[in-house]
C-alpha cells in the first residue's frame, strides 16, 4: 500500500480576463498549496476506486471521477481509495488535487497532458505558489510565502460549471465584475445561501474575508485567537472553522 497527500488549493485572487470561442474563461490568478488535504490510499496489486466522505455532497466513485479519469491518462491500473477531508464543491480543488496526486505518483505528466483534466490539475501536480493565467495552462512560479489562513466552510456545495454560467448572464446583461473574486457575485446568485453566509462572516470577522474560487468555501488569509470556536452557526446552517497553512509543497 502507497499513502500519497493530495493537498488543497487556494485561489487568493481570480480575475476573469476574456472568453474564449470554445465558452471557456481566460483567467488570472494567484493560488497557493495549503496543508489542508484529501488522503489516497494505492493498492497496485489491484482494480477499485472507493470514496469515505464526511461531506453531504456526493462524490461519484465511477469512471468519471477525477481519479479513475487520471489512472485512464498515466495509463496505470491500482485500488485507490480516497478519503475526503477537502469540502466537496468548496472552491478548493478537492478532485483536482486527487488527479493530480495520481499524475505525480505515476511520475508527472506535461502541463497540457494535466489540462485535459481540468484547469486546477497542473496547478495541483505543481504545487507552491503561482500565478496561473489563460485556462490553467500558463503558470508562473512565484516565491513561496508562509501564511496562515482560516477556512469557512459549509455544508453546501456550489457548482463551478454553474458559476461561471452565472457570470456569462449577468456579463451579458450589464453587469461588471469587481474586487478580488470575479466570481462572487455569480456564485452568490448561484447560491443564495453563500451570499447570506459571506456577508454573515464580514460582519463578524472583518470585511476581508473572502470566497475560495468558485465553491463554497470563504477565507481569511490570517488564524483567528485559539480559543475561537471551530464551529458556528451562520444565517444558512452550520460552518466549520479551520486553521490551515499554505504550504511549497
Amino acid at each position: 500500500m502507497i499513502t500519497l497527500g493530495a493537498p488543497a488549493k487556494l485561489t487568493w485572487t481570480l480575475e476573469i480576463t476574456g472568453r474564449r470561442d470554445a465558452g471557456l474563461h481566460e483567467l488570472r490568478c494567484e493560488m497557493t498549496t495549503l496543508s489542508l488535504h484529501d488522503r489516497l490510499v494505492i493498492d497496485e496489486s489491484a482494480d477499485y476506486l472507493k470514496v469515505f466522505s464526511p461531506f453531504v455532497a456526493p462524490v461519484l466513485a465511477d469512471e468519471a471521477n477525477l481519479v479513475a479519469r487520471a489512472l485512464r491518462v498515466v495509463q496505470r491500473r491500482a485500488g485507490v481509495t480516497i478519503e475526503k477531508r477537502i469540502p466537496v464543491g468548496g472552491g478548493l480543488g478537492g478532485g483536482s488535487a486527487d488527479a493530480a496526486a495520481i499524475l505525480r505518483w505515476a511520475g508527472g505528466v506535461a502541463d497540457e497532458v494535466a489540462l485535459a483534466l481540468g484547469s486546477d490539475v497542473p496547478f495541483c501536480q505543481r504545487g507552491g505558489r503561482a500565478l496561473v493565467e489563460g485556462c490553467g495552462e500558463r503558470l508562473t512560479p512565484l516565491d513561496f510565502q508562509a501564511r496562515d489562513v482560516t477556512l469557512f466552510m459549509t455544508e453546501f456545495a456550489v457548482s463551478t460549471a454553474n458559476c461561471y454560467r452565472a457570470y456569462d448572464e449577468l456579463r451579458d446583461g450589464g453587469w461588471s465584475p469587481g474586487g478580488l473574486n470575479h466570481l462572487e457575485e455569480p456564485a452568490g446568485v448561484v447560491e443564495p445561501r453563500l451570499r447570506a453566509s459571506l456577508a454573515w462572516l464580514r460582519a463578524e470577522y472583518g470585511d476581508d474575508v473572502q470566497l475560495a474560487g468558485s465553491g463554497s468555501t470563504m477565507f481569511l488569509g490570517r488564524h483567528l485567537a485559539p480559543e475561537a470556536p471551530r464551529r458556528v452557526e451562520g444565517p444558512a446552517g452550520p460552518i466549520q472553522v479551520l486553521q490551515t497553512t499554505t504550504t511549497p509543497t
